[in-house]
């Protein structure tokens, strides 16, 4: 307080002014736990939950993750790469034994065909010779023994003669070269066989010539 002269009141009234003191205020230090004034409450319970947490990856994490997806993409590439050479080489194995099983048809029929065209050459010689034997001309002697080797030599070749009389007559493998009706039979049957017919593995040689009895029409 400072003694003024008021000149309404007079010299000895001293009048009051505010004081101000000097050098630094002192205030008190918040209370941990405790809000300050004009503060938010919860801002104490945030700050307590501590700084927010860091959410950016190092270089080094980015590189290991570029690195396991490039791995993983990889390694899906790599399966439908696989998958693709196994249904080629699948499809490669079945085409070569196709491949393998016309070629081994093939050659069978080239072989029978040839064959059989040497085979041809001797169907007369083998005619003579069933001639000759139903006439009694081979009997025992040595036209007998050149005759069974003969007929040995083209069996082993794959020659399967055909047509004996009684057989039912088939026109896809026999000639009719007469018909004689007859009251014996009921269906076309083989009465007499003039050539013999032959087989050479699967393929028909030769049509067997026969002479057919046909059933009396009523």
């Amino acid at each position: 307080m400072t003694d003024r002269s008021n000149p309404e009141n007079g010299p000895d009234e001293p009048v009051d002014t505010p004081s101000t003191s000097s050098g630094n205020e002192s205030f008190p230090e918040p209370v941990e736990g405790q809000p300050v004034d004009g503060e938010n409450p919860d801002a104490n319970f945030i700050e307590a939950e501590g700084p927010d947490v860091e959410t950016s990856l190092s270089d080094a994490d980015l590189s290991f993750l570029e690195d396991a997806s490039s791995a993983s993409s990889s390694t899906a590439s790599d399966e439908v790469l696989a998958a693709e050479r196994l249904a080629d080489l699948q499809r490669v194995t079945a085409e070569y034994a196709n491949y393998r099983k016309r070629t081994e048809a093939n050659r069978e029929v080239e072989r029978e065909r040839t064959v059989g065209e040497v085979v041809k050459v001797l169907l007369p010689v083998l005619d003579d010779l069933d001639r000759a034997e139903k006439h009694g001309d081979l009997g025992d002697g040595p036209f007998a023994s050149i005759a069974q080797k003969l007929r040995g030599g083209t069996e082993r070749l794959g020659l399967k003669p055909f047509g004996a009389v009684g057989d039912a007559f088939d026109p896809q493998l026999h000639e009719a070269i007469f018909q004689q009706p007859s009251a014996d039979v009921e269906v076309e049957t083989v009465a007499d066989v003039v050539e013999t017919g032959y087989y050479l593995g699967s393929t028909l040689l030769r049509a067997a010539k026969v002479v057919v009895s046909t059933p009396v029409s009523a």
